[in-house]
């Protein structure tokens, strides 16, 4: 049985928020202001959320959770294209491509084939599954589209070279592709080689919280990561591709992708 927390004891625990925001204000970091909006605008956005979740689990419509993680979808792609600065025109509807079809069809998955689910488009199921695989694969596109396109505008020479040198358009984006893989699943891997033993994940703690035995919390958690993982690279697959197009000219040449980085 999951114990409630009063909001009396939400105040109390909010208390904890201090230790952070004195250590800032006594050595001057300029995040004070900053970590305050963030956990003000994450309190009430939260608490909005629980109330719409209230009502979309009541609901229970496949239709309206489908809504719901469009825009989520929406949302994240916003958010991917102001993190890594590229234009949205450009880049906007490949990233939500991969964002909705990576998620449905892994999280479809999951919930068809693995958890068995008779209707997978239950709100109670489908809705924090979207969540988890949504903010995973955000994290991933951010690092990796970052790492990619920086990278192929800062060897650009390298990367005609390649064509010169008869490598296909494919061939000569390889290397770039390889290294924005690296570096956004690195971490991943680090945690998931310590996981459990360094870090109990939120996913089983959250479930040994509401009081699941540690054995379904243990798989459950398994699988969290195994669908997150391959939402992740499903996803950042989807965005290459469709994005290719619009990043490059006929002549294989690098579109100008990027805003300019604002003036200090």
């Amino acid at each position: 049985m999951t114990i409630d927390i009063s909001w009396f004891s939400m105040a109390v625990g909010l208390l904890l928020m201090g230790i952070p925001l004195y250590i800032f204000w006594r050595f001057g970091v300029k995040l004070v202001n900053s970590t305050l909006v963030a956990t003000l605008r994450m309190v009430v956005q939260l608490f909005l959320i629980g109330l719409y979740l209230k009502y979309l689990f009541i609901w229970n419509s496949a239709w309206i959770n489908l809504l719901w993680v469009l825009v989520m979808v929406v949302v994240a792609s916003f958010t991917a294209t102001n993190r890594t600065r590229l234009k949205k025109r450009i880049f906007l509807a490949p990233i939500a491509a991969g964002f909705f079809g990576s998620a449905l069809v892994v999280g479809l998955y999951f919930l068809a084939f693995v958890l068995h689910l008779s209707h997978p488009f239950d709100a109670r199921y489908f809705i924090p599954i979207m969540g988890i695989l949504m903010g995973n694969m955000l994290s991933v596109s951010v690092i990796a589209l970052n790492s990619y396109f920086d990278g192929l505008q800062r060897e650009h020479q390298l990367y005609q070279y390649l064509l010169g040198n008869g490598a296909t358009h494919i061939e000569a984006i390889t290397p770039f592709i390889r290294k924005a893989v690296e570096k956004s699943f690195a971490p991943c891997i680090a945690n998931m080689a310590v996981m459990g033993i360094v870090s109990l994940p939120g996913t089983m703690i959250g479930q040994l919280l509401g009081g699941s035995l540690p054995g379904v919390a243990i798989k459950y958690q398994m699988m969290i990561i195994i669908i997150t993982f391959a939402a992740s690279m499903l996803s950042l697959a989807i965005t290459l591709y469709l994005a290719d197009r619009r990043s490059f000219d006929k002549y294989g040449n690098l579109r100008e992708i990027f805003f300019p980085c604002p003036k200090s």
